[in-house]
This record gives structure tokens, C-alpha cells and sequence, in this order.
């Protein structure tokens, strides 16, 4: 399995306070890093998974079962550099 990293924004909240955050961890994103950026809640997975696909949907799964529901899936990478 690969580790992909990637961040889920959420939609209702602009920021998230522990009780959320203990929803979010009981609900099976013990990878994840919660926080915001901008005015916007967000949470940034270290996901193992067997596709990126599948990383992504089981995160957003999870952050439902939490009660909250994705906005926005981002997915950032590194420039490659060509010789």
C-alpha cells in the first residue's frame, strides 16, 4: 500500500472545535491532521490506500460518518525538476 496525502475541506464549518475534532477521530480519521486555513475547515490525511481514489473516498466516508460533508478535495504536488 502507498501513502497518499491530500487535504478534504469541509463545508459548514470555518473552524473546528475539539468536539469536532473528537467526531472526526472516533469516526476513523486517526491519519488525519484537522485544522483551518483562511477562514475554511479543513483536514489533511496521510491515507494508506491501494489507489489515490480510494484513499480519497474512504476519507471523505469517514469525515460523513463524522456528520460533516466535503467541499472540496485538494491534492498538492511536488514540481519536477527536468536536466
Amino acid at each position: 500500500m502507498t501513502e497518499y496525502d491530500f487535504a478534504l475541506y469541509l463545508n459548514e464549518l470555518t473552524e473546528l472545535d475539539d468536539r469536532a475534532v473528537d467526531a472526526l477521530y472516533e469516526a476513523g480519521c486517526d491519519d488525519a491532521l484537522p485544522g483551518s486555513s483562511q477562514g475554511r475547515a479543513m483536514v489533511c490525511f496521510a491515507r494508506k490506500s491501494e489507489s489515490l481514489g480510494a484513499a480519497i473516498r474512504s476519507a471523505i466516508g469517514d469525515i460523513q460518518r463524522a456528520g460533516f460533508t466535503v467541499s472540496q478535495a485538494v491534492i498538492e504536488c511536488d514540481a519536477l525538476t527536468i536536466s
